[in-house]
């Protein structure tokens, strides 16, 4: 699809519901695309549908990578807070005619697939130790 006439699709979503940042949607395009790509790359080079949980994933991932630790922030402006919402941009660019649809196809399946927040932040918080690192080394003595 021509920017052009994607942008205008976005537009006319914005007239409906403008619960999303115009951003949020030439996000998602990209997103789309990363995750068909690395579809096609574990499938034979063979493109295929993507499903909505593979395509919250790639969603994820690509923010991850365009964005950094700043993607959870910036998901925030753009009011994306929940795999749900990626599901709503979605279907609107389906109304659209922008994204294609299966009959198998719907929004229940971005319904909370992950917690979306904490997916764009948990990979930049510091490991936790685990409950044996805690504990005293066993050479370690004991001063009374």
């Amino acid at each position: 699809m021509q920017a052009m006439q994607f942008e205008q699709s976005v537009v006319s979503i914005l007239k409906r519901d403008k619960r999303f940042d115009p951003h949020a949607y030439f996000f998602l395009k990209d997103a789309l695309d990363f995750t068909l790509k690395r579809i096609a790359e574990s499938n034979g080079g063979q493109a295929r549908h993507v499903s909505g949980p593979e395509l919250l994933a790639g969603y994820r991932d690509y923010a991850l990578e365009q964005f950094g630790p700043m993607a959870s922030t910036l998901m925030e402006e753009w009011s994306i807070r929940k795999c749900q919402d990626v599901g709503d941009m979605v279907f609107h660019l389906i109304e659209e005619q922008v994204f294609g649809k299966q009959e198998s196809d719907r929004k229940e399946d971005f319904s909370e697939v992950f917690d979306f927040q904490e997916s764009l932040i948990a990979p930049f918080l510091p490991a936790r130790p685990s409950p044996a690192s805690e504990k005293a080394p066993r050479n370690a003595r004991v001063v009374s």
